[in-house]
């Protein structure tokens, strides 16, 4: 998720967490709140690229998170551990005004987890029965000065449309694939008995450009801008030719692409599953100066 919605979502769960433990999802989309908000709300479809015409009594306001599927889509139910892909009209309750539209570019995804499912009850129990085609509007109240001289945000207001769903492929535990030999001059990567790959620096040179070069080249999905990645990765330093971090031996990082380093999204775009990648990247497109370039061994393990 990305934009207005990823700022949203964490509210809500604030809002919505304290009341106890989520109600087990029903085959049915389940509706939140005071729902005769909207009452005047009507919709006009206009596929799946272009915001739906959007008429309602302003000003809109909800004292607590509200949410119903408010127009029937013909397609399958969302199910449980499913990712719902998404496409939202965000609008200003008090005048109608845009505040931010995505339906023009790719779907976003929301992963309908256990994580999900514990973390934001009223958001899972909303979409999970839901089915593909149908709207969602979702109203979040506003929200008074927080100090003097601040702003009060009025309640906004969300038409969510589900394009579709896919399973979730559970990630892989480590690469596979055909092993690549990579050309003279690069880092060298080498396993031990270490829970992480090492990287040796020895005889190469500093990037001028970004280098994504395959170590083990995986058959799976190949990595989307959009998508979010599951991965392990190890991160050496040029300057110090010391290793600053590794994820092997806990938790692979899984987030989404476009909120990673310039040199993770230009040079992974396009890799497939199970592959392992080393990155050499130069400071620009990495965390600056204060780093210098950078050499990464990524595992692609999955993507969502």
């Amino acid at each position: 998720m990305r934009r207005l919605l990823a700022i949203l979502l964490p509210g809500l769960l604030l809002l919505t967490a304290c009341g106890g433990s989520p109600a087990a999802p029903e085959p049915t989309s389940q509706s939140a709140g005071d729902t005769a908000k909207f009452d005047s709300l009507k919709l006009t479809d206009n596929g799946d690229k272009k915001a739906p015409g959007v008429e309602f009594t302003k000003p809109l306001e909800v004292t607590e998170p509200t949410v119903k599927v408010v127009a029937e889509g013909d397609g399958e139910p969302v199910k449980a551990n499913q990712v719902a892909n998404i496409s939202y009209l965000a609008l200003n309750g008090a005048d109608g005004s845009t505040l931010e539209d995505t339906f023009p570019s790719e779907p976003e995804a929301i992963e309908l987890s256990d994580d999900m499912k514990t973390g934001n009850a009223l958001i899972y129990n909303s979409f999970v029965g839901a089915k593909i085609g149908s709207t969602l509007a979702l109203a979040v109240p506003g929200q008074a000065a927080a100090a003097e001289g601040g702003a009060a945000q009025p309640t906004q207001l969300l038409l969510i449309k589900l394009i579709s769903a896919t399973d979730v492929t559970p990630p892989l535990e480590k690469p596979e694939g055909e092993t690549v030999t990579p050309p003279a001059g690069l880092p060298t990567v080498k396993e031990n008995d270490k829970a992480f790959p090492e990287i040796s620096i020895e005889g190469a040179a500093a990037p001028t450009s970004l280098v994504a070069q395959d170590l083990i080249k995986g058959k799976g999905t190949a990595v989307k801008a959009t998508d979010t990645v599951v991965v392990n990765y190890t991160l050496y330093s040029f300057k110090d030719n010391k290793q600053l971090e590794t994820s092997f031996g806990s938790e692979p990082l899984t987030s989404p692409l476009s909120g990673l380093i310039k040199g993770w999204q230009d040079g992974l775009v396009g890799k497939t599953v199970g592959s392992r990648v080393l990155l050499s990247i130069p400071a620009d497109l990495a965390y600056g100066a204060e780093k210098g370039d950078l050499v990464f061994v990524v595992d692609i393990l999955g993507v969502r």
